[in-house]
């Protein structure tokens, strides 16, 4: 293996690059991205970018120093745009193409967006550098923000703008926020202190249309008439998987790239990050997992399976992210999504204090925390990489 290719310039791209690097590959790397910057981090934009405390050039994951050090081909600010697998090439938007030994797909997601009004000025979403610079340009004291969705990222965001000011919407369609990912028990945590810090959260309601005067937005009509004044819109009702490249490259694409328990959708192959979706022998399930600490795991795993085909190894971690709102820390380890039961171990809001576990048949599968102290979590991540039977869990680790 002479020639590896990463698509995909951000976090689970750097991580594989470097990877390779520390297990002596000594080969060329062609790291290839659709933007124009070099590797960045994401979760800090909606936070710490977002409200001021940090400057664009603080996202970069590494140093110019230490990007040089890698000897990477890099091909920014230039998608693929195809890949043909028999020939073992990537096509770019210039129409060169770049061959391949090993390929690692790593292109991550994009914000799924609402139809119509993509030209009014004022409509946001959140994804990318210039995305958070635009919305923080526009964020101001008693400046009108709604938002569309009530997930982590619209969640975060809402904070922020809180905190700096603006007069705060955040729109739902569900009944509880976040309840089909965590639970109702974290949902109405998260919306009561929300509405502790002045956001206004309407559930049960579907938007329309966001409407625009003059080339601006001016508001959002939901499904009932109901028409909310707004300054700015920002739309986060989550993401696409950036696979339309792979069309006719004969790999399987079903809500991201499907990949094996070893992450290889096929031999010489592989997928990294967001747009990953893979099977996670620890759970015995297919997850795809949109978040930075997962990226970079699977990046490194990724770069043993190229360098070590023959005992390639299966990639099975205990997922994990964190969220932080109001200066509160949400922690999550493991699989919350199609849980069987979330129990509460531990609830004290005005504390600040929240412990769930997940159960899914009779296994404990995830717990989130907030207000939860290192010694804790720990122990709840061992009991769930354990495989730990939901009773022996419950009675051995502690509450918040």
């Amino acid at each position: 293996m002479n020639r590896v290719v990463v698509v995909g310039a951000s976090a689970g791209g750097l991580a594989t690059a470097e990877a390779l690097r520390r297990g002596k590959y000594e080969g060329e790397i062609t790291l290839i991205g659709d933007e124009p910057q070099f590797p960045y981090d994401r979760p800090p934009l909606s936070k710490q970018l977002l409200c001021g405390q940090w400057e664009p050039d603080r996202l970069y994951l590494r140093s110019g120093t230490d990007l040089e050090a890698l000897g990477l081909d890099w091909r920014l600010g230039l998608p693929a745009t195809g890949l043909d697998t028999e020939r073992r090439a990537v096509i770019l938007a210039d129409g060169s193409e770049v061959p391949y030994d090993g390929l690692v797909v790593a292109t991550g997601v994009r914000p799924r967006r609402l139809p119509g009004g993509e030209a009014l000025v004022g409509l946001h979403v959140l994804r990318t550098l210039p995305d958070a610079l635009a919305l923080k340009a526009a964020l101001r004291p008693g400046g009108r923000l709604v938002i569309v969705g009530a997930g982590f990222v619209g969640a975060e965001v809402a904070a922020t703008a809180r905190g700096l000011g603006a007069e705060v919407t955040l729109l739902e369609s569900a009944a509880v926020p976040l309840a089909s990912a965590v639970g109702e028990e974290v949902g109405r945590f998260l919306t009561r202190l929300h509405r502790d810090q002045g956001v206004e959260v309407r559930t049960r309601v579907a938007v329309a249309e966001v409407l625009g005067e003059a080339g601006r937005v001016c508001g959002v009509r939901l499904t009932d008439a109901t028409v909310i004044p707004a300054d700015d819109v920002l739309v986060a009702i989550g993401s696409v998987p950036n696979t339309e490249w792979l069309a006719g490259s004969g790999l399987t694409v079903d809500n991201g790239l499907v990949c094996d328990e070893h992450c290889a959708a096929a031999p010489g192959v592989y997928g990294v990050g967001d747009v990953a979706r893979w099977h996670n022998p620890l759970f015995g399930t297919v997850m795809r997992v949109e978040h930075r600490t997962h990226a970079a795991e699977q990046g490194m795993a990724v770069a043993r399976n190229l360098l070590q085909p023959d005992v390639s190894r299966p990639f099975a971690p205990v997922p994990y992210f964190w969220s932080d709102q109001y200066g509160i820390k949400f922690q999550a380890h493991g699989n919350l999504r199609d849980h069987d039961e979330a129990f509460v171990v531990d609830s004290d809001y005005e504390g600040h204090k929240l412990l769930v576990a997940y159960r899914k048949g009779e296994r404990l599968t995830g717990v989130v925390a907030a207000g939860a102290s290192p010694k804790t979590l720990r122990a709840w991540r061992s009991l769930i990489a354990a495989r730990s039977a939901w009773t022996d869990a419950l009675a051995e680790a502690p509450a918040a």
